[in-house]
């Protein structure tokens, strides 16, 4: 890439973070009274719903702050950086207080109230509905503890991270938004510890570095249990496998979701960095073309929110698993999202400026004209992306996974692409 096509590129993703996302978030989504923040905000980010936490989001909103406050590039004063950490500090001090069952019970709650009290979920008969919250509390403080040098709050994260080793070993554990018969296995749980074991290992570094042999090795468990098991012939990343890891041909097992695959394909590539392992570098590239080819919608443009593995609608006979609510969700298989297409610029541009493949950049820029003309809000009061859309691209007041409106995704991806083209810039 060209210098000046590179300096163009990093002015136009400072900008984005600085004055959309974070003019957007800062001081809105901190609650001064209770602790943690507050983003139950509808699609368009004009009305603030509810002031319920979701520990999920919580832990997102640490880890975006932590990374604000170590970004690897000159846009951000030591000012402003102090202040991102307070805010990290803020988010951490909140769920150390609340988010666990229990004194000791390393497991989260799902929901808190305001003030941080437990509630129970619409549906739900118990407090600690999905290890995916665990994960990103984890991931969250984690991170906060090896920018701020806290190891109280490593303590804390590795504890967590244990048990979710535990739980996950065992089968113990629920998965909500997205539960699943324990006949099958999602993608998304060996998805997310790979990156979570990735953000507790370079903390292990700096204060337990005895632990780094074991998170090293589920690193690699997790991520060759992914290539191994869930990527067929064909180089697709099926979501839902049996238990005994087959695929299988009901539409339950015959889907991709390319927002996912396109997200684990950094994570994997981030994992065979720390393994030292470039041997299946090759087959993500691979994996990364094919979801962007599987998934795109040729009729509106677009990655679909699911995708057949033949592309367009998921196909095929579901009979028996029409109760399962993964199948459910299948129903909004044309919806587009906004994370997915954040995933997909990042992944896209660093591919490209790792191999120099054309490919790759085609797609970036393709990808880049449909984000930037569909999701940014116009309302300059506002800025922030208009996130859920209907399959030809109008605004959708539509929950999906959590009723938030979620800054983690465009944030992260944001300060990833800023960090990539700074290193090409050097």
């Amino acid at each position: 890439m060209e210098y000046f096509t590179l300096k163009q590129n990093y002015g136009f993703y400072e900008n984005e973070l600085i004055n959309k996302f974070l003019a957007f978030w800062l001081p809105r989504c901190v609650d001064e009274k209770n602790g943690g923040f507050v983003n139950c905000f509808d699609n368009h980010g004009e009305n603030l719903i509810s002031k319920d936490k979701y520990v999920w989001s919580q832990g997102r909103f640490v880890w975006v702050f932590s990374k604000l406050a170590s970004l690897e590039a000159p846009i951000f004063t030591q000012n402003q950086r102090k202040n991102f950490l307070a805010l990290a500090k803020h988010g951490a001090d909140f769920l150390m207080k609340h988010c666990l069952m229990g004194k000791d019970d390393w497991r989260c709650i799902f929901l808190l109230d305001e003030t941080g009290q437990p509630k129970l979920a619409d549906g739900c008969n118990r407090l600690d509905m999905s290890i995916y919250a665990d994960c990103f509390v984890t991931a969250g403080i984690a991170k906060y503890s090896d920018v701020s040098h806290d190891k109280a709050a490593f303590d804390f994260a590795k504890n967590l991270y244990l048990s979710i080793l535990e739980r996950v070993r065992n089968n113990t554990f629920e998965t909500l938004p997205y539960p699943l018969s324990k006949e099958y296995r999602a993608h998304g749980i060996p998805m997310i510890l790979a990156n979570v074991s990735k953000d507790v290992y370079f903390a292990a570094k700096q204060f337990e570095p005895a632990l780094c042999d074991l998170i090293k090795d589920s690193i690699q468990d997790f991520t060759y249990d992914i290539l191994d098991h869930f990527v067929d012939e064909q180089n697709l990343l099926h979501e839902i496998i049996t238990k005994d890891n087959q695929f299988f041909v009901k539409r339950l097992g015959n889907h991709i979701n390319p927002g996912h695959t396109l997200e684990d394909a950094w994570f994997l590539l981030d994992s065979l960095e720390i393994m030292e392992d470039p041997s299946r570098v090759q087959q993500i590239y691979q994996i990364v073309l094919k979801a962007l080819d599987t998934g795109w919608d040729h009729e509106y443009g677009g990655l679909l929110h699911f995708a057949s593995v033949s592309g367009g609608e998921p196909e095929g006979d579901n009979q028996g698993l029409e109760e399962e609510p993964m199948s459910k969700q299948l129903s909004g298989w044309g919806d587009k999202l906004w994370w997915v297409h954040s995933e997909a610029l990042y992944t896209t541009l660093r591919c490209y400026l790792t191999t120099e493949n054309e490919q790759f950049w085609l797609w970036y820029k393709r990808l880049f004209d449909y984000t930037y003309h569909t999701f940014p809000n116009e309302d300059p009061e506002i800025r922030e992306w208009v996130q859920i859309h209907t399959r030809s691209g109008k605004p959708e007041d539509k929950v999906v996974a959590l009723p938030v409106k979620d800054p983690y995704h465009i944030m992260r991806n944001l300060c990833l692409i800023i960090e990539l083209l700074y290193k090409q810039l050097k």
